[in-house]
């Protein structure tokens, strides 16, 4: 059993692995899995990792795969025998590279962005986030280099949603009355046009929960809003995002909707898609759909009529997820 010793001074495992010339597709295959796993090559067949949780059941896999191909694999457990042998060690996992190729990748991404559509640029913020992802999942020892490249990813990450979905509202801090929806009937409702997707989720949630004769005007800019309208999702508006809540979790809270489970997924999914958070699986296909409806459709009336359908679908089918768990917990 290896033990797990502090990041400062972390044991080592030692994957040696020997495979038959006539196995090529197999070696590429294990190469590739020992590269996602972060593993540094310190000579054909010899590969190094730090004894994290879950790297020695990793490289024991890829140590069987390579036994099943025809070839033979050892595992083994390596201790430093010195602070600096342990550092030059360390050293052959700097991701320094890797960080500055990522940026150089972001600079010239960003120089090209005024030229792309919103689903173009959703592909775009996707790839780009799941490349850093990689690179920051075999970073065991991170330092500056990725404390600065978090903090331009960040940059381009908000300049990306911010082409996506313009004048995107700030947070707020404020408590967030408790109101009757029957002093909200027959409104005039507003908000930015070109809706994404914390916009058409709360207009769906505005006419299906709230004011079902809610008639909506889409603003070139926020300060369009005419006073007699009921702003939503822009700074200022009178519902927006409040805290963590983002503006369809804030008109939950404010019209005493939260109680609603199928509503409290669809408020995790739009909440995840707006600001990120919490996985939710629906997510990509919801983002996916919406990207390719605004795409096709400029006229934001069609817009919410086409995602109101999908809306409602996921409403129904979490609704129908809702009933059967509360029935097996009976």
């Amino acid at each position: 059993m290896i033990l797990y010793m502090d990041l400062a001074e972390p044991a080592w495992l030692l994957l040696i692995v020997s495979l038959p010339t006539s196995s090529a597709t197999a070696r590429m295959r294990i190469w590739r899995a020992l590269k996602v796993l972060g593993c540094v090559a310190l000579r054909d067949g010899a590969y190094l990792l730090p004894a994290l949780p879950g790297h020695e059941q990793a490289l024991q896999q890829r140590a069987d795969e390579c036994s099943s191909e025809g070839g033979s694999a050892w595992v083994m457990a390596l201790q430093a025998r010195s602070a600096d042998e342990s550092a030059s060690y360390r050293q052959l996992f700097d991701r320094s590279a890797d960080y500055a190729e990522l940026r150089s990748v972001w600079q010239a991404a960003n120089q090209g962005l005024n030229r792309l559509a919103a689903a173009e640029l959703v592909r775009l913020q996707r790839k780009l986030q799941r490349e850093f992802d990689a690179v920051r999942a075999i970073d065991f020892f991170p330092g500056d280099a990725r404390a600065e490249a978090e903090a331009a990813w960040t940059d381009l990450d908000q300049r990306i949603g911010s082409l996506i979905s313009p004048d995107e509202p700030h947070e707020t801090q404020r408590k967030i009355p408790r109101l009757d929806p029957g002093k909200y009937q027959g409104r005039t409702w507003a908000t930015r046009r070109r809706l994404w997707v914390d916009r058409v989720a709360s207009a769906w949630l505005i006419r299906h929960f709230i004011d079902p004769g809610a008639r909506f005007l889409w603003l070139a800019k926020p300060s369009d809003c005419p006073k007699r309208a009921l702003g939503f999702d822009f700074d200022g508006a009178a519902f927006s995002h409040v805290g963590e809540r983002v503006t369809f979790e804030t008109l939950m809270a404010s019209f005493g909707l939260e109680a609603d489970p199928a509503l409290a997924r669809l408020a995790t999914l739009v909440h995840a898609l707006d600001v990120g958070g919490e996985a939710v699986a629906e997510a990509r296909g919801l983002e996916a759909i919406m990207a390719g409806a605004r795409e096709r459709l400029d006229d934001d009336d069609a817009l919410l009529a086409e995602m109101s359908r999908v809306l409602d679908s996921l409403y129904a089918h979490f609704a129908r997820e809702a009933r059967r768990d509360k029935g097996t917990r009976r």
